[in-house]
Protein backbone atom coordinates (compact mmCIF):
# COMPACT_ATOMS: atom_id res chain seq x y z
CA UNK A 1 0.00 0.00 0.00
CA UNK A 2 1.16 3.46 -0.32
CA UNK A 3 2.68 5.51 2.11
CA UNK A 4 2.74 9.28 3.16
CA UNK A 5 5.16 11.00 1.25
CA UNK A 6 4.03 15.04 2.82
CA UNK A 7 1.59 16.37 5.46
CA UNK A 8 0.61 19.79 5.63
CA UNK A 9 -2.19 22.07 7.24
CA UNK A 10 -3.93 25.42 6.35
CA UNK A 11 -6.58 28.12 8.08
CA UNK A 12 -9.41 28.05 6.12
CA UNK A 13 -13.05 29.15 6.54
CA UNK A 14 -16.09 27.33 8.08
CA UNK A 15 -20.04 28.09 7.29
CA UNK A 16 -19.91 30.77 9.80
CA UNK A 17 -16.84 32.44 8.85
CA UNK A 18 -14.60 31.43 11.19
CA UNK A 19 -11.17 29.71 10.48
CA UNK A 20 -10.47 25.89 10.97
CA UNK A 21 -8.29 23.36 10.00
CA UNK A 22 -7.69 21.67 6.60
CA UNK A 23 -4.81 19.05 6.20
CA UNK A 24 -3.61 17.95 2.87
CA UNK A 25 -1.77 14.83 2.52
CA UNK A 26 0.48 12.94 -0.42
CA UNK A 27 1.46 9.71 -0.95
CA UNK A 28 4.21 8.06 -2.62
CA UNK A 29 2.31 7.06 -5.37
CA UNK A 30 1.01 10.24 -6.58
CA UNK A 31 -2.03 10.61 -4.62
CA UNK A 32 -3.39 14.09 -3.20
CA UNK A 33 -6.10 14.12 -0.92
CA UNK A 34 -7.53 17.15 1.40
CA UNK A 35 -9.72 17.05 4.56
CA UNK A 36 -11.04 20.11 6.71
CA UNK A 37 -12.52 19.44 10.27
CA UNK A 38 -16.13 21.18 11.09
CA UNK A 39 -16.84 23.23 14.39
CA UNK A 40 -19.69 23.67 16.81
CA UNK A 41 -21.16 26.48 18.40
CA UNK A 42 -23.25 24.06 20.85
CA UNK A 43 -20.72 22.15 22.18
CA UNK A 44 -20.34 19.62 25.58
CA UNK A 45 -18.40 19.78 28.39
CA UNK A 46 -16.61 16.97 27.67
CA UNK A 47 -15.47 17.07 23.93
CA UNK A 48 -12.21 17.13 22.81
CA UNK A 49 -10.45 20.50 22.86
CA UNK A 50 -10.44 22.75 19.30
CA UNK A 51 -7.45 24.70 19.43
CA UNK A 52 -8.12 27.96 19.14
CA UNK A 53 -5.25 30.92 19.16
CA UNK A 54 -6.59 33.25 21.61
CA UNK A 55 -4.54 36.30 19.71
CA UNK A 56 -7.84 38.91 19.67
CA UNK A 57 -6.00 40.75 16.62
CA UNK A 58 -6.65 37.74 14.37
CA UNK A 59 -10.38 36.61 14.01
CA UNK A 60 -11.45 37.83 17.84
CA UNK A 61 -8.83 35.08 19.00
CA UNK A 62 -10.79 32.06 17.22
CA UNK A 63 -7.71 31.68 14.79
CA UNK A 64 -6.09 28.15 14.56
CA UNK A 65 -2.84 29.26 13.10
CA UNK A 66 -0.79 26.94 16.09
CA UNK A 67 -3.06 23.83 15.44
CA UNK A 68 -2.35 24.17 11.56
CA UNK A 69 1.72 24.60 13.15
CA UNK A 70 1.33 22.01 14.52
CA UNK A 71 0.69 19.50 11.68
CA UNK A 72 4.21 19.64 9.96
CA UNK A 73 6.28 20.33 12.74
CA UNK A 74 4.92 17.71 15.28
CA UNK A 75 2.39 15.13 13.47
CA UNK A 76 3.96 14.81 9.77
CA UNK A 77 7.67 13.52 11.69
CA UNK A 78 5.61 10.75 12.96
CA UNK A 79 3.40 9.70 10.59
CA UNK A 80 5.68 10.16 7.35
CA UNK A 81 6.35 7.07 5.77
CA UNK A 82 3.70 5.05 7.43
CA UNK A 83 0.89 3.07 5.03
CA UNK A 84 -1.84 5.05 4.62
CA UNK A 85 -4.04 2.29 4.86
CA UNK A 86 -3.68 1.37 8.18
CA UNK A 87 -5.73 4.08 9.90
CA UNK A 88 -5.56 2.81 13.24
CA UNK A 89 -2.44 2.93 13.32
CA UNK A 90 -1.80 6.15 12.18
CA UNK A 91 -4.31 7.42 14.60
CA UNK A 92 -2.57 5.70 17.50
CA UNK A 93 0.36 7.66 16.75
CA UNK A 94 -1.99 10.91 16.63
CA UNK A 95 -3.13 10.20 19.80
CA UNK A 96 -0.23 9.31 21.78
CA UNK A 97 1.85 12.08 20.34
CA UNK A 98 -0.77 14.82 21.97
CA UNK A 99 -0.50 12.52 25.15
CA UNK A 100 -3.76 14.34 26.81
CA UNK A 101 -7.13 13.03 27.72
CA UNK A 102 -8.65 15.65 25.49
CA UNK A 103 -6.53 16.64 22.83
CA UNK A 104 -5.69 20.06 24.32
CA UNK A 105 -1.76 20.18 23.09
CA UNK A 106 -1.66 19.50 19.81
CA UNK A 107 -5.49 19.98 19.19
CA UNK A 108 -8.70 17.73 18.28
CA UNK A 109 -9.12 20.47 15.05
CA UNK A 110 -5.47 18.93 13.67
CA UNK A 111 -5.74 15.94 14.87
CA UNK A 112 -9.07 14.98 13.09
CA UNK A 113 -8.40 16.98 10.23
CA UNK A 114 -4.86 14.65 9.13
CA UNK A 115 -7.14 11.42 10.26
CA UNK A 116 -9.77 12.01 7.14
CA UNK A 117 -7.23 12.95 4.78
CA UNK A 118 -5.55 9.96 5.34
CA UNK A 119 -7.97 7.51 4.80
CA UNK A 120 -9.78 9.83 1.94
CA UNK A 121 -6.13 9.65 0.56
CA UNK A 122 -5.66 5.66 0.83
CA UNK A 123 -8.94 5.29 -0.85
CA UNK A 124 -8.34 7.58 -3.96
CA UNK A 125 -4.65 4.96 -3.37
CA UNK A 126 -6.95 1.83 -3.73
CA UNK A 127 -9.27 3.48 -6.33
CA UNK A 128 -12.42 3.05 -4.60
CA UNK A 129 -15.17 5.13 -2.88
CA UNK A 130 -14.50 6.65 0.58
CA UNK A 131 -17.35 4.81 1.66
CA UNK A 132 -16.13 1.21 1.13
CA UNK A 133 -12.95 2.03 2.63
CA UNK A 134 -13.85 3.33 5.47
CA UNK A 135 -16.55 0.33 5.74
CA UNK A 136 -13.10 -2.02 5.18
CA UNK A 137 -11.07 -0.10 7.63
CA UNK A 138 -13.07 0.32 10.52
CA UNK A 139 -16.08 -0.93 10.27
CA UNK A 140 -15.34 -4.54 8.76
CA UNK A 141 -18.45 -7.03 8.90
CA UNK A 142 -20.59 -3.79 9.01
CA UNK A 143 -22.92 -3.64 5.93
CA UNK A 144 -22.77 -0.05 4.60
CA UNK A 145 -26.25 1.65 3.72
CA UNK A 146 -27.69 4.96 3.18
CA UNK A 147 -28.81 6.33 6.29
CA UNK A 148 -32.38 8.15 6.60
CA UNK A 149 -31.81 11.99 6.98
CA UNK A 150 -32.61 13.90 9.93
CA UNK A 151 -33.22 17.36 8.42
CA UNK A 152 -33.19 21.15 10.24
CA UNK A 153 -36.59 22.97 9.64
CA UNK A 154 -36.51 25.53 12.57
CA UNK A 155 -33.80 26.66 15.00
CA UNK A 156 -33.48 28.53 18.39
CA UNK A 157 -30.65 28.25 20.82
CA UNK A 158 -26.81 29.25 19.83
CA UNK A 159 -28.02 27.92 16.56
CA UNK A 160 -30.17 31.28 16.16
CA UNK A 161 -29.23 33.47 18.70
CA UNK A 162 -31.66 32.08 22.01
CA UNK A 163 -35.09 34.14 20.81
CA UNK A 164 -35.76 30.39 21.82
CA UNK A 165 -34.56 27.85 23.91
CA UNK A 166 -35.53 24.73 21.63
CA UNK A 167 -32.11 24.46 19.71
CA UNK A 168 -33.91 22.85 16.73
CA UNK A 169 -37.33 21.27 15.06
CA UNK A 170 -36.36 18.70 12.53
CA UNK A 171 -37.93 16.32 10.16
CA UNK A 172 -37.38 12.73 8.93
CA UNK A 173 -39.20 11.52 6.01
CA UNK A 174 -39.54 8.08 7.59
CA UNK A 175 -41.65 7.04 5.35
CA UNK A 176 -39.45 7.67 1.90
CA UNK A 177 -38.47 4.65 -0.33
CA UNK A 178 -35.26 6.25 -1.04
CA UNK A 179 -32.71 9.14 -0.22
CA UNK A 180 -34.31 11.32 -3.53
CA UNK A 181 -37.56 10.81 -2.55
CA UNK A 182 -36.60 11.72 1.17
CA UNK A 183 -35.00 14.94 0.28
CA UNK A 184 -38.18 15.84 -2.16
CA UNK A 185 -40.56 15.78 0.73
CA UNK A 186 -38.17 17.42 3.29
CA UNK A 187 -37.74 20.28 0.46
CA UNK A 188 -41.47 20.70 0.42
CA UNK A 189 -41.57 20.53 4.28
CA UNK A 190 -38.92 23.52 4.43
CA UNK A 191 -40.92 25.95 1.63
CA UNK A 192 -44.08 25.19 3.34
CA UNK A 193 -42.94 26.21 6.50
CA UNK A 194 -41.45 29.25 5.37
CA UNK A 195 -44.59 30.61 3.97
CA UNK A 196 -46.63 29.07 7.25
CA UNK A 197 -43.66 31.46 8.86
CA UNK A 198 -44.56 34.51 6.13
CA UNK A 199 -48.17 34.26 6.59
CA UNK A 200 -48.30 34.01 10.17
CA UNK A 201 -45.84 36.58 11.80
CA UNK A 202 -44.58 38.38 8.53
CA UNK A 203 -40.95 36.49 8.60
CA UNK A 204 -38.55 36.30 5.64
CA UNK A 205 -36.01 33.87 4.50
CA UNK A 206 -32.94 34.84 7.03
CA UNK A 207 -31.63 31.23 8.31
CA UNK A 208 -30.09 30.05 11.10
CA UNK A 209 -26.46 28.69 11.36
CA UNK A 210 -27.11 25.10 10.22
CA UNK A 211 -30.30 26.65 6.93
CA UNK A 212 -33.18 26.60 9.65
CA UNK A 213 -35.10 28.91 9.86
CA UNK A 214 -34.79 30.92 13.50
CA UNK A 215 -38.38 32.74 13.84
CA UNK A 216 -39.38 34.84 16.99
CA UNK A 217 -42.52 32.39 17.40
CA UNK A 218 -44.52 33.00 21.40
CA UNK A 219 -42.58 29.88 22.57
CA UNK A 220 -40.72 26.81 22.74
CA UNK A 221 -44.21 24.06 21.54
CA UNK A 222 -44.77 26.50 18.85
CA UNK A 223 -41.58 25.33 16.96
CA UNK A 224 -43.21 21.80 17.13
CA UNK A 225 -46.58 22.80 16.14
CA UNK A 226 -45.09 25.05 13.19
CA UNK A 227 -43.24 22.27 11.73
CA UNK A 228 -46.21 19.36 12.23
CA UNK A 229 -48.14 21.57 10.01
CA UNK A 230 -45.98 22.69 8.08
CA UNK A 231 -45.99 18.90 7.17
CA UNK A 232 -49.96 19.22 6.61
CA UNK A 233 -49.41 22.28 3.98
CA UNK A 234 -46.69 20.04 2.27
CA UNK A 235 -49.10 17.57 1.62
CA UNK A 236 -47.68 15.12 3.48
CA UNK A 237 -49.19 12.71 6.30
CA UNK A 238 -47.71 13.60 9.49
CA UNK A 239 -47.02 10.16 11.89
CA UNK A 240 -47.27 7.99 8.55
CA UNK A 241 -44.74 10.05 6.24
CA UNK A 242 -42.80 12.99 8.31
CA UNK A 243 -42.08 12.46 11.94
CA UNK A 244 -40.56 15.09 13.99
CA UNK A 245 -37.53 15.31 16.19
CA UNK A 246 -36.38 17.89 18.48
CA UNK A 247 -32.94 18.68 19.81
CA UNK A 248 -33.40 20.18 22.84
CA UNK A 249 -29.81 20.75 23.63
CA UNK A 250 -30.96 20.89 27.82
CA UNK A 251 -27.43 21.72 28.62
CA UNK A 252 -27.23 25.05 27.68
CA UNK A 253 -30.60 26.55 29.37
CA UNK A 254 -29.50 24.06 32.71
CA UNK A 255 -28.45 26.33 35.44
CA UNK A 256 -28.04 25.64 39.27
CA UNK A 257 -29.92 22.62 39.02
CA UNK A 258 -32.68 23.76 37.21
CA UNK A 259 -34.07 24.20 33.69
CA UNK A 260 -34.11 27.68 32.82
CA UNK A 261 -37.04 28.16 29.70
CA UNK A 262 -36.80 31.83 29.32
CA UNK A 263 -39.21 31.33 26.15
CA UNK A 264 -41.91 29.91 28.21
CA UNK A 265 -40.98 32.03 31.46
CA UNK A 266 -40.69 28.91 33.77
CA UNK A 267 -38.14 26.85 35.71
CA UNK A 268 -38.14 23.18 36.28
CA UNK A 269 -36.47 20.47 37.60
CA UNK A 270 -35.67 17.39 36.16
CA UNK A 271 -39.20 15.35 36.81
CA UNK A 272 -40.99 18.43 35.44
CA UNK A 273 -38.43 18.62 32.17
CA UNK A 274 -39.76 14.64 31.84
CA UNK A 275 -43.27 15.39 31.46
CA UNK A 276 -42.57 18.57 29.17
CA UNK A 277 -41.11 15.68 26.75
CA UNK A 278 -43.49 13.52 27.37
CA UNK A 279 -47.00 15.64 26.63
CA UNK A 280 -45.08 16.84 23.35
CA UNK A 281 -44.77 12.78 22.58
CA UNK A 282 -48.16 12.65 23.31
CA UNK A 283 -49.75 16.02 20.99
CA UNK A 284 -47.02 15.85 17.97
CA UNK A 285 -45.11 13.01 15.80
CA UNK A 286 -42.51 13.53 17.60
CA UNK A 287 -40.14 10.08 17.29
CA UNK A 288 -36.61 11.56 18.53
CA UNK A 289 -35.55 13.31 21.28
CA UNK A 290 -32.26 14.85 21.46
CA UNK A 291 -30.17 15.84 24.83
CA UNK A 292 -33.59 16.00 26.69
CA UNK A 293 -31.61 16.87 29.98
CA UNK A 294 -27.98 18.28 30.73
CA UNK A 295 -25.02 16.59 30.04
CA UNK A 296 -24.20 16.04 33.43
CA UNK A 297 -27.89 15.38 34.90
CA UNK A 298 -26.82 11.91 35.03
CA UNK A 299 -29.70 11.22 38.07
CA UNK A 300 -32.64 12.57 35.52
CA UNK A 301 -31.61 10.65 32.28
CA UNK A 302 -32.65 7.37 33.39
CA UNK A 303 -35.33 8.06 34.40
CA UNK A 304 -36.43 10.26 31.40
CA UNK A 305 -35.03 6.88 29.80
CA UNK A 306 -37.82 4.60 31.44
CA UNK A 307 -40.48 7.59 31.18
CA UNK A 308 -39.88 7.54 27.13
CA UNK A 309 -37.94 4.69 25.95
CA UNK A 310 -39.83 2.60 24.44
CA UNK A 311 -41.53 5.46 22.74
CA UNK A 312 -38.84 7.46 21.24
CA UNK A 313 -35.33 7.34 20.43
CA UNK A 314 -33.46 9.34 23.14
CA UNK A 315 -30.45 10.74 21.55
CA UNK A 316 -27.15 11.46 23.99
CA UNK A 317 -24.62 14.07 21.63
CA UNK A 318 -23.83 16.64 24.69
CA UNK A 319 -24.51 13.89 27.16
CA UNK A 320 -21.80 10.98 25.51
CA UNK A 321 -19.73 13.67 23.24
CA UNK A 322 -18.57 10.48 20.74
CA UNK A 323 -16.71 9.26 23.81
CA UNK A 324 -16.49 5.47 24.40
CA UNK A 325 -15.94 6.16 27.92
CA UNK A 326 -19.34 8.18 28.91
CA UNK A 327 -21.00 6.25 26.45
CA UNK A 328 -20.56 3.56 28.12
CA UNK A 329 -21.11 4.71 31.25
CA UNK A 330 -24.40 5.88 29.75
CA UNK A 331 -25.26 2.33 28.98
CA UNK A 332 -24.43 0.94 32.16
CA UNK A 333 -26.49 3.55 34.08
CA UNK A 334 -29.73 2.88 31.28
CA UNK A 335 -29.20 6.49 29.92
CA UNK A 336 -30.90 7.36 27.07
CA UNK A 337 -30.52 5.09 23.93
CA UNK A 338 -29.01 6.47 20.93
CA UNK A 339 -25.61 8.32 20.02
CA UNK A 340 -24.62 11.16 18.14
CA UNK A 341 -21.66 10.66 16.21
CA UNK A 342 -19.90 13.80 15.96
CA UNK A 343 -15.90 12.92 14.51
CA UNK A 344 -14.64 16.20 16.10
CA UNK A 345 -16.19 15.95 19.43
CA UNK A 346 -13.65 12.59 20.15
CA UNK A 347 -10.47 13.91 17.22
CA UNK A 348 -9.92 10.86 15.07
CA UNK A 349 -11.60 8.21 12.85
CA UNK A 350 -10.53 4.76 15.05
CA UNK A 351 -11.84 6.96 17.97
CA UNK A 352 -15.26 7.12 16.28
CA UNK A 353 -15.35 4.05 14.85
CA UNK A 354 -14.87 2.54 18.60
CA UNK A 355 -18.11 4.79 19.51
CA UNK A 356 -20.34 3.07 17.21
CA UNK A 357 -18.95 -0.31 17.52
CA UNK A 358 -19.93 0.11 21.30
CA UNK A 359 -23.50 1.37 20.85
CA UNK A 360 -23.87 -1.23 18.14
CA UNK A 361 -23.38 -3.90 20.20
CA UNK A 362 -25.61 -2.16 23.70
CA UNK A 363 -28.52 -1.89 21.09
CA UNK A 364 -28.26 1.69 20.71
CA UNK A 365 -28.72 3.66 17.62
CA UNK A 366 -26.87 6.20 15.71
CA UNK A 367 -27.36 9.37 13.71
CA UNK A 368 -24.19 10.75 12.53
CA UNK A 369 -23.52 14.22 12.62
CA UNK A 370 -22.45 17.55 11.04
CA UNK A 371 -22.23 20.70 13.20
CA UNK A 372 -22.96 24.35 13.21
CA UNK A 373 -19.84 25.13 11.41
CA UNK A 374 -19.04 23.34 8.64
CA UNK A 375 -17.30 23.46 4.76
CA UNK A 376 -17.95 21.86 1.84
CA UNK A 377 -16.32 18.40 2.46
CA UNK A 378 -18.53 15.66 1.89
CA UNK A 379 -16.59 13.34 4.17
CA UNK A 380 -19.50 12.86 6.59
CA UNK A 381 -22.17 11.48 4.23
CA UNK A 382 -19.43 8.72 3.03
CA UNK A 383 -18.95 8.02 7.33
CA UNK A 384 -22.49 7.52 7.55
CA UNK A 385 -22.64 5.04 5.35
CA UNK A 386 -19.56 3.33 5.45
CA UNK A 387 -20.63 2.73 9.33
CA UNK A 388 -24.20 1.34 8.61
CA UNK A 389 -25.48 3.89 11.45
CA UNK A 390 -28.42 3.89 9.51
CA UNK A 391 -29.73 7.72 10.03
CA UNK A 392 -27.40 11.26 9.41
CA UNK A 393 -28.03 14.92 10.26
CA UNK A 394 -26.45 17.41 8.54
CA UNK A 395 -28.72 20.51 9.05
CA UNK A 396 -31.44 21.98 6.79
CA UNK A 397 -31.80 21.22 3.14
CA UNK A 398 -30.13 24.77 2.07
CA UNK A 399 -26.86 26.67 2.36
CA UNK A 400 -24.06 24.35 -0.02
CA UNK A 401 -22.40 23.15 3.24
CA UNK A 402 -25.24 21.24 4.18
CA UNK A 403 -26.19 20.08 0.12
CA UNK A 404 -22.50 19.31 -0.57
CA UNK A 405 -23.06 15.99 1.60
CA UNK A 406 -27.01 15.50 0.47
CA UNK A 407 -25.56 15.39 -3.14
CA UNK A 408 -22.77 12.94 -1.75
CA UNK A 409 -25.55 10.70 -1.01
CA UNK A 410 -27.39 11.11 -3.75
CA UNK A 411 -24.17 10.10 -5.75
CA UNK A 412 -23.44 7.17 -3.45
CA UNK A 413 -27.40 6.00 -3.56
CA UNK A 414 -26.02 4.93 -7.53
CA UNK A 415 -23.35 3.01 -6.18
CA UNK A 416 -25.24 0.97 -3.63
CA UNK A 417 -28.36 0.91 -5.69
CA UNK A 418 -31.77 -0.18 -4.04
CA UNK A 419 -30.84 -2.32 -1.58
CA UNK A 420 -28.75 0.21 -0.20
CA UNK A 421 -31.50 1.76 1.29
CA UNK A 422 -33.21 0.52 4.61
CA UNK A 423 -36.13 2.84 4.97
CA UNK A 424 -37.12 3.82 8.49
CA UNK A 425 -33.99 1.24 8.95
CA UNK A 426 -33.29 1.92 13.05
CA UNK A 427 -36.16 3.66 13.98
CA UNK A 428 -39.03 1.15 12.89
CA UNK A 429 -38.85 0.13 16.43
CA UNK A 430 -40.33 2.97 17.79
CA UNK A 431 -42.52 4.13 14.34
CA UNK A 432 -44.30 1.04 14.36
CA UNK A 433 -45.42 1.23 17.71
CA UNK A 434 -46.22 5.22 17.41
Amino acid sequence: MASLTHLGAREILDSRGWPTVEAEVELDDGVVARASVPSGASRGGSEACELRDGDPAWYGGRGVRQAVANVPAELAPAVLGRDAADQTGLDAVLIDLDGTPDKSRLGANALLAVSCAVARAAALSRRVPLWRHLNDTLFSGVEPSLPLPMINILSGGHHAGFQLDLQDVLVIAIGADGIAPALAWTNAVYHAVRERLRAEIGYGQLVADEGGFGPALPNNEAMLATVAAGITDAGLVAGAQVVLAVDVAASHFHHGGRYVLAADGVSRDAASMVEVLAGWVERFPLLSIEDGLADEDWAGWPALTQRLGARVQLLGDDLFTTHPARLERGIAEGCANSVLVKMNQIGTLSETAETCRLAREAGYTMVVSARSGETEDDFLADLAVASGAGQIKVGAIARSERLAKYNRLLRIAEELGPSGWRGAGPLARWWHSA
